[in-house]
């Protein structure tokens, strides 16, 4: 049992801090030397204390095994060794119980992995070091390691201020509960990939990375997880090599900090789902495209033949470096006003963000108030936000607040569809500006 908790939490490590792992068909991990790199804020969206944690049991499990952060604990919050000893049981227990269930390749279980986190959390510190625990795990799960992305330690641009914001610069945006990445060059949305994020237990990070270089033909460490035990010739922590037919890798990865990578190797079936373990996926077909567009817009002589030559030789692993770091911003917004339309997402990690104080904040940053709204705009959007909130209320159950608007009183709650992510309201006249729609949109399938 120790040495298989050993090789998980290697394995596990080397997603959190490097890559992230999936299923036969599009598993993924990789392996970067850490480095600190600047904190960022989350998405103005978030409004709560809780919104922007994202501590799960799994990923405490891996920062137990990091010697400076157990020091934070200890120091910073004067976490004492027995408490400590009961959190790594804790974190234990849970990796266990993913590991026999497989629960880490089914999408949308209706579990809650942040909450029973906290509720381990609270019996174990009590109220106030729980909190703090979760705001420091946070803090060192959001940074970002800036060596793994080929970082040379500046601090470099920030998170956009306000919700929706439109780049004016060259970078990537990644909207997280929409499943969509976009490339900017230079103020310019050029491209919009959909793209597979992590597992609700291993939740991809918001905040600002940085994308320096560009790897062809990366190697792959195993994760000491069920579905790898049913493949031959591959064995837990050993390293695969590029190339070789046991190895489920893309052709190509992008690290952008720890824990994170945008990376290839994924089928179109699980493009606009949960699809890795903290990373963006993409197919094949989709990262060779990026690849090209992301040397481009960096100023990196990187032609169609140079890649494809690259890519020929699958047994020979080749970096290169960006000749600018382009910004990639990895954000949480489950409501935007795009292009005229009001998109509402799904709350897909549990963040508490489908409310009608976000819904506002969101419209007046792009000078649209909610008053402007008809009737039954209001009740449609007040609707999508309870649909695609993470506990969808039924009508006997609702309490709106006394400054609730009357739609939101007499609007009849109910439960999404269950595979439903989205809810688009046409405002009309009154929603011309906002995010940019998707340009060249690429959804993995090979169409348009």
């Amino acid at each position: 049992m120790i040495l298989l908790r050993r090789l998980l939490i290697l394995s596990f490590m080397a997603c959190l801090f490097a890559s992230c792992t999936t299923a036969p068909t599009n598993s993924n991990t990789a392996t970067v030397q850490p480095t600190p790199s600047p904190s960022v804020s989350p998405s103005p969206t978030q409004t709560s204390d809780t919104a922007s944690v994202q501590v799960t049991l799994p990923l405490l499990d891996a920062l137990l095994t990091d010697e400076k952060f157990v020091n934070r604990l200890k120091t910073n919050l004067k976490i004492s060794d027995e408490q400590i000893d009961s959190l790594k049981r804790a974190s234990t227990a849970e990796i266990t119980r993913l590991r026999e269930s497989n629960a880490e390749d089914v999408d949308g279980n209706g579990d809650n992995p942040r909450e029973r986190a906290a509720q381990e959390l609270r019996s174990i510190l009590g109220e106030d070091k729980a909190r703090q625990l979760g705001s420091l795990a946070n803090e060192y799960w959001s940074r970002g390691d800036d060596a793994a992305a080929g970082g040379d330690g500046d601090k470099g641009p920030e998170m956009l201020p306000g919700p929706n914001a439109v780049p004016t610069d060259t970078r990537v945006v990644v909207n997280i509960p929409a499943f969509r990445m976009d490339l900017f060059e230079n103020g310019t949305l050029v491209k919009s990939y959909k793209v597979g994020i992590g597992y609700p237990e291993f939740p991809l990070p918001q905040g600002m990375r940085k994308a320096q270089t560009i790897i062809f033909n990366p190697t792959w460490t195993p994760p000491d997880s069920p579905w790898v035990a049913d493949m031959k010739n591959v064995t837990p922590g050993e390293t695969v090599k590029a190339g070789d037919k046991d190895n489920p890798l893309g052709p190509i990865k992008i690290p952008i900090g720890l824990p994170s990578l945008i990376h290839g190797g994924k089928s179109p079936a699980r493009i606009g789902k949960f699809a890795s373990h903290g990373c963006v996926g993409l197919t094949n077909n989709q990262i060779k495209d990026f690849a090209m567009l992301l040397s481009k817009a960096s100023d990196t002589d990187l032609s169609d033949t140079t890649l494809a030559s690259y890519l020929e030789d699958k047994e020979q692993t080749k970096t290169v470096k960006l000749n600018h770091t382009v910004p990639v911003e990895l954000r949480y917004e489950t409501i935007v006003l795009e292009d005229g339309k009001l998109h509402i997402y799904k709350d897909v990690y549990v963040q508490d963000t489908n409310t009608e104080e976000n819904l506002r904040k969101v419209l007046e940053a792009q000078g649209v108030p909610f008053e402007d709204f008809s009737e039954q705009q209001r009740t449609e959007a007040l609707n999508a936000l309870n649909a695609m909130s993470a506990n969808p209320q039924s009508a006997a159950s609702a309490s709106p607040s006394p400054e609730a608007s009357p739609a939101k009183k007499s609007a009849p709650k109910k439960k999404p569809a269950k595979n439903q992510n989205e809810i688009v309201i046409d405002l009309g006249r009154i929603g011309k500006n906002g995010y940019p729609a998707p340009v060249n949109f690429d959804t993995g399938t090979g169409r348009r």
